[in-house]
């Protein structure tokens, strides 16, 4: 990976966190206040519903940090390691509680007369595509054990013919 393209992908890291923690620190405040001034008729549980926004932007910023760490290992060329695999499992977690606490979100919503039934079932769709993007990683993960494996291979191979020679 070159370095133009380390820079641009570091800097839309930092601007992705940026905005989380901007998210965090003022849009969830702002959204409980608002909150508490709807109409007590259509109310669904405000802090349920703030408790899985603010858990969602955390597991957000989780795989950031856990993809500018596959990054740097990509930038020093030790990717194809089994250190690489904990970064891995991570994203896959987070993409799995991210699917799970947009369900959640779908079932703290769906009773009563305040969110239409659409809207919960455009949330279930959400949580399909999570989980979906959790398979995606899971076969890159998978790529990645055979890059391993491989790497591991040619390494003992070198070895061998080193002796020979």
């Amino acid at each position: 990976m070159g370095k133009l393209t380390v820079l641009a992908l570091r800097t839309v890291l930092v601007m992705l966190l940026a905005g989380s923690v901007f998210l965090q620190a003022v849009m969830v405040p702002l959204l409980a206040v608002d909150l508490g001034e709807t109409d007590p008729e259509l109310a669904f549980p405000r802090a349920q519903v703030l408790v899985i926004v603010f858990l969602g932007i955390v597991t957000a910023q989780v795989v950031l940090a856990c993809v500018w760490r596959l990054v740097t290992m990509v930038r020093r060329g030790t990717v194809f390691s089994h250190a690489a695999f904990r970064y891995v499992h991570i994203v896959i977690g987070a993409f799995v509680t991210a699917a799970v606490l947009t369900f959640a979100l779908a079932v703290v919503l769906a009773p009563g007369e305040a969110v239409p039934p659409g809207i919960v079932l455009l949330v279930c769709g959400v949580v399909v595509a999570i989980l979906g993007v959790a398979l995606i990683v899971l076969v890159l993960r998978m790529l990645l054990a055979q890059a391993v494996a491989r790497d591991i291979e040619a390494a003992r191979m070198r070895a061998e013919l080193e002796e020979v020679i």
